[in-house]
């Protein structure tokens, strides 16, 4: 027997999915997340895992991990001292930027610019030149710039060194020059070059982007083999460590290090795969995911069972150009601090969250002030009469005890404060899902809605009466659904390069064979991981603007593709976009920017796991009865046990179905059918 283990580290909880590769059969467990070091809960919850399943740590090959290392270390300003070489004359491209002062006119007045990631006093320029096709204008001056890395090593604050020469996307050599000066220079400290880590055009982004690789590389690379090297002891030598990456693929543990720029949206991009893992698998391929967590709630947009993916990456107010899943957060989750402002006298949910430690008032951990979770107690829909997956005990009496002070701030009274939470949180929550549909030109009403994370099946209800948005499904496991898509997802890699070409310019035959190029040197990332070319997956990638314009979109195709329809499979894709997104298109002018090869390994055919008994009754899944408060009102509500439940059987609102790792409310005028993949599917009655 192999097995497979996805990890996935919260802000207030690290999830655990050990996945029995050929029978299917799955195991979860949740532990605590130690924000002061992320392994420590991984390899706490490896332990519960592997106690609690009985399974011998050495049967597990492979560990997929979602990580938020290289996020962390830049909204806490905790990354390496970087270095920065560029061409003579470029020093100041990071200060400049793209001269942009976010807040109207007057903005200039109170915006206050964060320290560059590369400060000044560590940027040299290198007496070099190529121009915008590449040809070297003036070689690179080797000794005089031996002389001032030299000058900078002497500084003794330098952690990581950037390279990154103008035109450099194009041609690459004088990049490759320096760097070979600066490791006889520096050693063994991680240098990063343009050419390799975002060879495309635009000075500013393509500066940035190698800097920030630069930035969180060291502290990456420390928590990568710390943890590659705890898991070997605990799991063998053999053990595969892989990390997911922004996009939804996986990077093996040498890639991500050498390129942890890829990895910084690497949390959310778990759950999206999760959701399209079981999604597709029973018949939806259009759906908006809502991934609601202890700390945020994140949500994407899938369509055809493929996450749009941003080209750009942003991480408070750094913009880098990796690629990402267009996933949208907002800062309400189940920890989020609920208070009443004395200025407005308003109630206000969120962006501060409880987190792990204190967490809210009701896990008895040291938290007292009122959350998102504590309402949720207050009014019966976190069950505080039995164990929460029969391990955390949660206290009524503290929930009310926080709530209250809400209550007393607004002059109302304990029910209604706590329904007042909810809706503002619900409603925040709802703005998130318009920015992803409505306002990219979809109607939500033509998509199913996903429900997952540990707080998001209790919200998920109320979510599809405010989005219209029907059935919605809770996934089997959602509070660890984003752990399975770290283990159900495959390693990728891609090559890009840029074009500017108009479409009309191009034969077929050319495009292809420099997509092949691409192909080539993407393929060999995951040959060096030992994924053989028989193993691959391809897809190709074009971003396509109208001349003139400033913005582009990225268009997917394959060699079929290509073969069959030429250039249109470009042009007309990206026309039929063009309109979607801003209700008119042009009949020509189109030019290709950039375009890109993908390759990723095939996903392994895992078996899905069995759902319920066939001869189990409604009734005889009832654990506990309970009741609710919902719209003014007390409702019983029975406790299910989800484990119990079968294909095919009905659950009338209003009712609760537990289950470990999550909690499903169905509202009274709702029901909830189980499909065949073990999807809860909830409906309004008709």
């Amino acid at each position: 027997m192999s097995y497979r283990l996805g990890v996935d580290v919260g802000g207030t909880f690290t999830d655990l999915m050990l996945i029995n590769e050929e029978t299917g059969a799955t195991f979860t467990a949740k532990v605590p997340s130690t924000p002061e070091d992320s392994s420590i809960g991984v390899l706490n919850g490896v332990a519960r895992i592997c106690e609690e399943s009985g399974i011998d740590p050495t049967k597990i090959d492979r560990v997929m991990h979602g990580t938020t290392v290289a996020t962390n270390a830049v909204l806490q300003g905790k990354g390496a001292k970087v270095g920065l070489v560029t061409t003579a004359g470029y020093e100041q491209t990071l200060q400049v930027a793209r001269s942009f002062c976010p807040g109207g006119l007057g903005g200039w007045v109170t915006f206050n610019k964060n320290p560059l990631l590369a400060p000044l006093e560590l940027t040299i320029g290198a007496d070099e030149r190529m121009d915008a096709s590449g040809n070297v204008i003036r070689e690179l001056d080797e000794a005089a710039l031996r002389k001032s890395l030299e000058k900078l090593k002497a500084t003794g604050q330098v952690e990581a060194l950037t390279i990154c020469f103008v035109n450099a996307y194009i041609n690459g050599d004088n990049e490759q020059k320096a760097a070979k000066i600066a490791r006889e220079v520096f050693g063994d400290t991680p240098i990063s070059i343009s050419s390799e880590v975002v060879p495309e055009m635009q000075e500013y982004e393509r500066t940035e982007t190698t800097v920030m690789n630069s930035y969180v590389r060291p502290e990456m690379q420390l928590y990568i083999d710390n943890l590659q090297n705890a898991l070997h002891d605990r799991m063998g030598e053999e053990l595969q460590l892989s990390l997911l990456r922004s996009d939804g693929g996986l990077a093996s543990a040498r890639s991500a290090a050498d390129s942890p720029v890829n990895m910084l949206m690497s949390g959310p991009a778990g759950g999206v795969t999760g959701a399209i893992y079981f999604c597709s698998r029973a018949g939806y391929d259009d759906i908006l995911t809502f991934d609601m967590g202890g700390t945020s709630t994140d949500v994407a947009l899938i369509q055809d069972s493929k996450a749009r993916v941003r080209r750009e990456t942003y991480v408070g107010d750094v913009k880098v150009r990796a690629p990402s899943v267009d996933v949208r957060t907002v800062g309400a989750g189940g920890g989020s601090i609920a208070f009443v402002p004395e200025l407005t006298g308003a109630l206000r949910v969120g962006p501060e969250s409880a987190g792990a430690v204190p967490g809210p008032a009701a896990y008895l951990k040291g938290g007292d002030k009122p959350t998102v979770c504590d309402a949720n107690v207050v009014l019966g829909y976190l069950p505080s009469d039995v164990q929460l997956g029969g391990k955390m005990q949660i206290s009524k009496e503290a929930a009310e005890k926080a709530v209250q002070t809400i209550a007393d701030a607004l002059d109302i009274d304990l029910l209604e404060a706590a329904e007042g939470i909810i809706r503002v949180a619900n409603e925040a929550m709802f703005g998130a899902l318009r920015l992803v549909s409505v306002e990219q030109g979809y109607d939500p009403r033509d998509f199913a809605l996903v429900c997952f994370g540990g707080a998001g099946p209790l919200h998920g209800n109320a979510m599809g009466i405010l989005s219209d948005a029907w059935p919605v499904i809770i996934p089997p496991g959602p509070g660890v659904l984003c752990a399975r898509g770290d283990a159900t997802t495959t390693v990728q890699d891609e090559a890009t390069r840029t074009y500017i070409q108009l479409a009309g310019d191009v034969s077929k035959e050319q495009l292809l064979a420099d997509l092949k190029a691409l192909e080539e040197r993407a393929a060999q990332a995951l040959i060096d991981d030992g994924i053989g070319k028989q193993d691959h997956e391809v897809v190709y990638q074009a971003d396509v603007r109208y001349v003139g314009q400033a913005f582009q979109i990225t268009l997917d195709f394959t060699e079929a593709d290509l073969q069959e329809r030429g250039l249109d499979v470009v042009t007309g894709q990206f026309d039929a976009e063009h309109e979607q997104l801003f209700s008119f298109k042009l009949s020509d002018g189109h030019e290709i920017l950039m375009i890109r090869a993908v390759v990723k390994a095939k996903p392994a055919d895992l078996a899905l796991p069995e759902v319920g008994s066939a001869d189990a009754e409604l009734k005889d899944c009832i654990v506990h009865e309970s009741k609710f408060y919902y719209d003014g009102a007390w409702h019983d509500a029975p406790l299910y046990d989800r484990a119990k439940l079968h294909a095919g059987i009905v659950v009338p609102g209003p009712s609760i179905v537990m289950e470990m790792d999550s909690t499903t409310v169905i509202l009274p005028g709702h029901e909830a059918r189980v499909d065949e993949i073990g999807n809860l599917l909830i409906n309004p009655v008709k």
